[in-house]
């Protein structure tokens, strides 16, 4: 069950974030960057995976995320929760157990043998399903998973994350291109606030990294290794 009185949204995002610090799911470090799936270097890494082991911060934050989405598309809006595989299953399954919603997971791509699923359980034609991730940097592995969602006939207009970068413009512009609203907790401009509050890196480090979250196309070029 939900509880009846949430923080308003500013406030979920501090907590959110000193969350993220508390179980040391956040990492900065300029002097020696983080090497991204894309192949490019960033002085931030965050690990949402972490929080599936920590019992009442990932409660409470399941609870943020689902109040979230309630408020911002509706107390009716969906009929299924699906998880995007990997991290997005274990979220899913908890936002779907407090929305008393059915939850299934959407695969990468088809399993490519036995049935070829791509979608487990159960996705009906004309069912309004919400698709949970665990966070967001440019969007483009959601529409992935929006896109297969549609194949079987159900609708996908929104997606909910707990982090989302927030600092590459196109994320949600190109969701919205493709009629998917995104709902998150907090962003990068979170932690930076909530880390310097708590004194939890060193200035130099929380500068650069300010610096990277306002230019991260110009610090990425710039520390590229060769």
């Amino acid at each position: 069950m939900i509880p009846n009185s949430f923080p308003d949204q500013a406030e979920m995002a501090r907590l959110t974030a000193g969350m993220l610090l508390e179980i040391e799911a956040v990492h900065f470090n300029a002097r020696e960057p983080f090497i991204l799936a894309s192949g490019l270097p960033s002085p931030t890494y965050i690990d949402c995976r972490k929080l599936i082991s920590f019992p009442r911060i990932r409660s409470t934050l399941m609870d943020f995320l689902t109040v979230t989405v309630m408020r911002e598309a509706g107390f009716e809006a969906f009929d299924n929760i699906a998880g995007g595989e990997t991290a997005g299953i274990p979220f899913g399954a908890l936002v779907a157990e407090r929305l008393a919603l059915p939850m299934t997971y959407v695969r990468k791509k088809p399993k490519g043998y036995g049935r070829d699923a791509q979608i487990e359980g159960v996705m009906r034609e004309g069912e309004r399903v919400l698709l949970v991730e665990d966070l967001t940097t440019d969007g483009g592995s959601k529409l992935k998973f929006v896109e297969a969602i549609r194949k079987t006939g159900a609708t996908c207009g929104h997606t909910a994350v707990i982090f989302s970068y927030g600092i590459f413009p196109e994320t949600e512009s190109s969701l919205a291109a493709e009629g998917v609203k995104l709902h998150h907790l907090c962003t990068w401009w979170d932690v930076l606030a909530e880390a310097r509050a708590r004194g939890s890196f060193d200035p130099e480090t929380l500068g650069e990294v300010e610096t990277f979250l306002n230019d991260p196309r110009a610090w990425q070029e710039a520390h590229k290794r060769d």
